[in-house]
């Protein structure tokens, strides 16, 4: 039997493509290549890379999910402020409405809105990597070896008759032969 091995490549958690072309004179075969656990793991790996995992959202700036990560932060931000309006309504009447004041919340709020945006760069750019870490080991993956067998001759109806009728015909011409023979030869 000829067989032509190969990998057929990544076709998503079932390894199951379309649009194979197979050329004619065979069919194509698939071997498995991990256990059932194996499968369900490669499979639930790909949800790791899906457009609504985290790693996605995250690595395209989801503005909700930074929300929600930086909240405490912002109510961090909220009590120094407030810590520091307390410390400058300690000095007096009207240390709060001080250029001094001023400058200190304007700096702290500058220091906080730097260090966040830093860190949502290092963020997506830290997921980015990772996604496509995930991605390149996914499809790099081989859940199955797929290749090609040739497909066993089955004659049809008409090739059939032919032959019956070819095995009939030879048979009756060696007949003939034979009689012929014994005639002459003797």
């Amino acid at each position: 039997m000829n067989s032509m091995i190969g990998n057929a490549g990544m076709r998503g958690p079932t390894g199951q493509g379309k649009g194979n072309k197979i050329p004619s004179g065979y069919k194509e075969g698939r071997i498995q290549n991990y256990t059932p656990e194996q499968m369900q793991l490669f499979r639930q790996m790909f949800s790791n890379v899906s457009p609504d995992s985290y790693l996605s959202k995250l690595s395209g700036g989801d503005q909700s999910l930074f929300d929600e990560m930086e909240a405490p932060a912002l109510r961090q931000f909220s009590g120094i402020q407030g810590n520091l309006a307390s410390r400058f309504s300690g000095m007096g009447m009207g240390s709060r409405k001080s250029s001094g004041f001023q400058n200190s919340i304007n700096a702290a709020g500058s220091d906080f809105s730097q260090d966040l945006q830093s860190r949502r760069q290092s963020l997506q750019q830290n997921a980015i990597k990772e996604l496509m870490g995930l991605s390149g080991d996914l499809l790099g993956q081989r859940p199955y070896d797929q290749f090609l067998v040739d497909k066993p001759y089955r004659p049809s109806t008409g090739d059939q008759l032919i032959g019956a009728g070819g095995a009939f015909l030879g048979g009756i011409g060696q007949g003939i032969g034979t009689g012929i023979g014994k005639w002459f030869g003797g």
